[in-house]
């Protein structure tokens, strides 16, 4: 449904990425009318160049190493090449198919849909097009971009975002991957899958430094045997166009060559020239302060998404969203726990968390009050089946909850929703320990480690 003309509703969506859209269908839900803005296809980063093209790439990345290692299991299979064009295809089929569903959503719920680039033009309006849209309450979902580094011009050639990356044509030789996060290594993983050499250059100490310790030099180990190369505490220099591609200049002089640079040195909030300083919603580096309310300080003014500071995850933005339109609708929600939304990077192996990793959680209760627990996947049946390795790691406080669950190998991505279960609910390990968990399943280690813990390890030492 389109209302191109404007008017006044109860809540005005400026986007329409996962925070946006959530909103705008919970709002609905609540008997509010709704008027939600996108300037470009509905879903956003995450559906069209984030979360679900990327996991198309690494499933299929998957599957080139199950066929190119298929012998260990018995069964005869060459991999002859990877046909980008054959994959993309598929990538494509995915989202066409999620998209088409969420546009089927949204109509059905006779959202007021508005295309066109929005500004809010007053504290209650967004304009569009020469339209104005006034709402009872605004909430801004404007989401991210690729970022790249003060000096560093991306050509979408040679110099890639990972927005390029997602719709190359061609299996690259070799890469760089500047930038050692969560989609650097994913790309890193999928690359290495298809055949090209891979190179991470990373500035702070470790890859993924925002996970644990453990699971961080986890990662690296596995990366290690799979042949992915990386470079931490090396702060990029310059890069340089060469005959054959790109060189890139770190910090010490070190000089790495390769086919492409790709730059995945995180997000950046689009709030840019949309009119949200000069209507009084403070920014700090671009991005939008709220309190924990996801308010920004002007009145019915809410904010929720990648622009909002901290993780920048689709399902952490589409929760805020049913949030603020539970807000909006006077159903006082519960506020949401930063700390108690799943994490997951999909590369080869995963890694997934919820809560405190340990350096944080003894800087929190202490030292002497954190208990840890680390149970390999060498004792759960399921995972030899796989042929995975890896571990789940408990963070606990003494004689008290569960307040971190740490998990790398093959699938554990699966795991985190019985992870976030433990933390949300302030779970202690004995508590867990009565929990039965089906056999032969890689959820088996969770209850495993928490029998551990709880002090009676069944396949696990003390």
């Amino acid at each position: 449904m389109s209302e191109p003309n404007g008017g006044t509703f109860d809540v005005v969506i400026l986007g329409g990425g996962s925070g946006g859209y959530a909103a705008a269908l919970r709002a609905v839900q609540l008997d509010l009318s709704v008027a939600l803005i996108e300037k470009g296809k509905l879903g956003g980063t995450c559906l069209h160049n984030g979360c679900i093209p990327t996991k198309a790439l690494l499933h299929a990345a998957e599957i080139a190493d199950q066929t190119r290692e298929s012998a260990q299991f018995g069964v005869k299979a060459e991999l002859v090449g990877i046909d980008m064009a054959g994959v993309n295809a598929y990538k494509d089929a995915v989202i066409a198919r999620l998209y088409k569903g969420l546009q089927g959503m949204i109509k059905s719920a006779k959202i007021n849909v508005v295309e066109g680039e929005g500004k809010l033009v007053s504290p209650d309006t967004v304009e569009v097009n020469g339209a104005r849209y006034t709402g009872r309450n605004v909430i801004l979902a404007s989401g991210s971009y690729a970022r790249t580094l003060p000096g560093l011009e991306v050509d979408g050639e040679r110099v890639i975002t990972s927005d390029h990356a997602l719709t190359l044509d061609r299996v690259p030789t070799s890469a760089i991957v500047l930038g050692g996060g969560v989609i650097g290594v994913e790309f890193a993983s999928v690359w290495k899958s298809f055949g090209v050499d891979v190179t991470i250059i990373e500035a702070l100490p470790r890859l993924v430094a925002a996970e644990d310790e453990e699971s961080s030099k986890a990662l690296e180990r596995a990366f290690r045997k799979r042949g992915i190369a990386f470079k931490t505490g090396k702060r990029f220099e310059k890069v340089e166009h060469t005959e054959s591609g790109v060189r890139v200049t770190i910090e010490g002089g070190d000089t790495v060559e390769a086919e492409l640079l790709l730059v995945a040195v995180g997000r950046g909030p689009n709030t840019a020239n949309l009119g949200y300083e000069e209507q009084g919603v403070k920014l700090d580096r671009g991005f939008v302060v709220t309190d924990e309310r996801l308010r920004t300080g002007v009145p019915n003014v809410y904010a929720v998404g990648d622009i909002v500071p901290g993780l920048q995850l689709a399902h952490r933005g589409f929760q805020q969203g049913i949030f603020v339109a539970e807000e909006i609708a006077g159903q006082n929600p519960a506020v949401i726990d930063e700390n108690g939304i799943p994490r997951v990077t999909y590369s080869d192996p995963e890694l997934a968390s919820v809560g405190l990793t340990e350096a944080r959680a003894k800087e929190q209760y202490g030292a002497d009050k954190v208990k840890t627990y680390n149970y390999n996947l060498g004792g759960n049946g399921k995972s030899q089946i796989l042929k995975t390795a890896g571990f789940v790691k408990l963070v606990r406080v003494d004689d008290g909850p569960v307040v971190g669950l740490h998990l790398v190998g093959a699938r554990v991505g699966e795991l985190v929703g019985e992870a976030q279960l433990i933390f949300n609910w302030e779970a202690y390990p004995a508590e867990v320990a009565q929990l039965v968990h089906a056999h032969p399943t890689q959820s088996e280690a969770l209850g495993e480690a928490h029998l551990a813990l709880a002090g009676k390890p069944l396949h696990a030492h003390a």
